[in-house]
């Protein structure tokens, strides 16, 4: 079925579709991970994004039942040069197809990814439209044209959980509210309430690992309601759109900040920064891959890491706020992790829970459990 691509700058890409007629919109990004397709497509960072693999096989080892990071497909598309139909894999369940079509997700192949993607990285992250239903270029890019882009979008507030759950070895028990709540797992010495912008399971696998207990709220969640909780730390979730867009947050969490030890990861990052009086702004086409070096600064170690970001906070913007620079982007120089220098508070702006992605940085959760401690 024959499908169009075609982007806010009027460029148009042919393709078709593998997963049925469909249509989306949404702000085209690439990703440059070989494989992790279905950890990505289930990632809440990526709601309101049409997501372009650089690796030109897609599909080869199916979809399983394991490896996701929410309980739901979150892109708002994928594009591929090549769709593999059949996968080949002790672990698959079905295919990519089939999982996108459950989801009523469209997929397209066959389109030239190289030149999209070097679009993308000349020009910038574009808003972007596919159909297989209109294609005609003209009229596709009138209706894009109506979509709003990702600046000043909230997205994080939509995708949180609309009710508190406790994770207890990847089971979410979910509760009718916060009023008389008690911590139950004596065996978990440290209890952590999770902000969920778009948490990724991987990243509560990872505390829960470390013997905490965890208690996921939603994003709007007051700061007065978690000192009635008192926990041992808070942890500030990944997620999607534009952190300066989720105000209140940013108020609450400030009156956490030098009360309870804070642990931020990605929009966790960028809300400690904006908290802190620094400012955000929009990368050209932001990082998004699982081959990021980054430099951490206290022992000149070179980490590859996984990230999935478009904002990123401003190092200038942090001055006399006792905020110091921890780890650097070492392709272009940027923030990519930062720490208060008295009070119990960091946060990094990449995925040290690796999924898909290099383990390098799995120690900045033995860190938060050393600062609980």
């Amino acid at each position: 079925m024959k499908a169009l691509l075609v982007l806010e700058d009027g460029t148009a890409f042919e393709g078709s579709s593998f997963t049925g007629a469909g249509e989306a919109v949404g702000e085209v990004v690439f990703n440059t991970s070989m494989t992790g397709y279905q950890e990505i497509l289930t990632d809440p960072s990526y709601k309101g994004q049409i997501v372009t693999m650089t690796y030109p096989l897609i599909g080869n080892y199916g979809v399983n039942d394991e490896d996701v990071e929410s309980s739901q497909v979150q892109v708002e598309g994928l594009v591929v040069r090549e769709y593999c139909p059949f996968p080949s894999n002790w672990r698959s369940k079905m295919s990519l197809a089939e999982y996108l079509k459950r989801a009523n997700v469209l997929g397209i192949e066959g389109i030239d990814t190289r030149a999209l993607t070097r679009r993308i990285r000349l020009y910038g992250a574009m808003k972007g439209i596919i159909s297989t239903m209109d294609l005609n270029p003209k009229s596709l890019l009138e209706r894009l044209n109506a979509f709003p882009g990702m600046v000043g979008m909230d997205l994080a507030t939509p995708i949180s959980t609309r009710k508190p759950y406790l994770w207890n070895g990847g089971k979410r028990i979910f509760l009718d509210g916060l009023k008389g709540f008690s911590w139950r797992d004596d065996s978990k010495p440290y209890k952590v309430i999770v902000y969920d912008g778009g948490v990724k399971f991987n990243i509560l696998r990872e505390l829960e690992a470390r013997g905490c207990e965890l208690l996921v709220v939603p994003i709007w969640t007051s700061a007065e309601e978690v000192f009635f909780l008192s926990p041992t730390g808070v942890f500030l979730s990944n997620g999607p759109g534009d952190p300066a867009a989720i105000k209140g947050v940013i108020l609450e969490v400030k009156k956490l900040i030098g009360k309870i030890p804070i642990f931020g990861i990605c929009l966790g990052h960028q809300i400690i920064g904006l908290a802190m009086g620094g400012k955000t702004y929009k990368l050209k086409f932001g990082h998004r891959g699982a081959n990021h070096p980054v430099k951490n600064l206290a022992n000149g170690r070179i980490e590859i890491t996984s990230q999935n970001h478009g904002f990123c906070v401003d190092m200038d913007s942090l001055k006399g706020s006792g905020m110091e620079v921890t780890h650097i982007n070492l392709n272009d120089g940027t923030l990519e992790g930062m720490r208060h220098r008295r009070l119990p508070l960091f946060s990094v702006q990449y995925h040290p829970e690796s999924s898909p992605g290099p383990h390098d940085s799995k120690y900045l959760f033995d860190e938060f459990v050393n600062m609980m401690s």
